[in-house]
């Protein structure tokens, strides 16, 4: 379905008070669109315990989890880092998000994995992907609009992880650039614009252990009719400026130059509306089939003062599965 087409309909739907789930890819020209997703099968979904999984028993499982990266190309990455930072350099971008892919060899199927993870999003679509994001994109209730920006990671077993997290000076000028952005984003579908909480930490459970991320909060007032044109509202702010950057426009052509591939699905958005509110995520935290094979696409923001290496050591920390680590 043509990413158009998916705007037409979020549109017709939401103003009759339908439930449905949507999806968008990075580059806005393809999508997806269920009506009443709850009774139909064709995708799994859940966005904050809601969705349509069916029953399963953990406690059946016969085998650990297990992934591993079978290859991964740091030559490669840093080529394109050097072309993000030369953009950067010359003030092309202030903030750009770098991503890449990875091959990786696991003994769950997409299903299992989408079953077994433990996120406040995930989405399973047959032979195509399976997404499990800490990350929402926008959320829509009682005529409010709310985002969450997500920029910082690091792993909790380190020393003193939360503070190093918090006193890191390249992560605080991602976080407030981020922020900003996304602030001047809702302004363009609403009013009275603020930033109600600041870099706080939540915790991420994984296989191999926990990590920590911080994010902010973000609210403003939805303007008057904005149920007969909410896909018009979702494309206004597309692609989600956490995986994008600021500024857009010249950001963008800046990821295209450094990743010279289509991201797909993968950081586009998808989300679920139930005729009164609506919940979406970023797709991040993603891995991809192609016949026999698995993708984990991963990656992070760059601004002036990131270094390469840490950058690098930054993705392959984020190739996990959300499944609480067991002793």
């Amino acid at each position: 379905m043509n990413a158009e087409l998916v705007r037409e309909t979020i549109n017709k739907s939401a103003a009759t008070g339908n439930s449905f789930l949507f999806g968008i890819d990075f580059e806005m020209k393809n999508g997806f669109f269920l009506e009443d997703p709850q009774t139909n099968p064709q995708i799994l979904f859940c966005c904050n315990g809601i969705g349509n999984i069916p029953p399963y028993d953990m406690n059946n499982e016969s085998h650990t989890p297990e992934l591993t990266v079978i290859s991964s190309d740091r030559k490669a990455y840093l080529q394109k880092f050097e072309i993000i930072h030369r953009g950067l350099l010359r003030g092309d971008s202030f903030l750009t998000n770098l991503t890449e892919r990875t091959p990786i060899r696991t003994n769950l199927s997409l299903e299992e994995i989408f079953l077994r993870s433990k996120a406040r999003y995930k989405i399973w679509i047959p032979e195509k992907f399976v997404c499990f994001s800490p990350e929402c994109f926008i959320r829509i209730a009682d005529e409010r609009i709310h985002t969450y920006p997500m920029k910082g990671t690091i792993d909790a077993t380190l020393p003193d992880a939360e503070k190093q997290l918090m006193e890191d000076y390249k992560e605080m000028c991602e976080h407030y650039t981020i922020v900003d952005l996304l602030r001047n984003d809702l302004s363009m579908v609403s009013d009275h614009v603020r930033v109600e909480r600041f870099r706080y930490v939540e915790h991420v459970q994984t296989l191999r252990g926990e990590i920590l991320q911080t994010s902010s909060e973000v609210v403003g007032d939805l303007r008057p009719g904005w149920r007969k044109a909410l896909g018009d509202l979702i494309f206004r702010l597309l692609p989600a400026g956490s995986i994008s950057g600021a500024p857009k426009p010249a950001t963008l052509q800046l990821i295209r130059n450094a990743e010279q591939q289509e991201r797909g699905f993968y950081s586009g958005v998808f989300g679920y509306f139930d005729g009164e509110k609506l919940d979406t995520a970023v797709m991040i935290r993603y891995i991809e089939q192609e016949g026999e094979r698995f993708y984990f696409r991963s990656g992070g923001g760059i601004t002036i003062h990131s270094d390469p290496k840490r950058e690098y050591d930054e993705i392959l920390e984020k190739i996990y599965l959300p499944i609480p680590h067991q002793a």
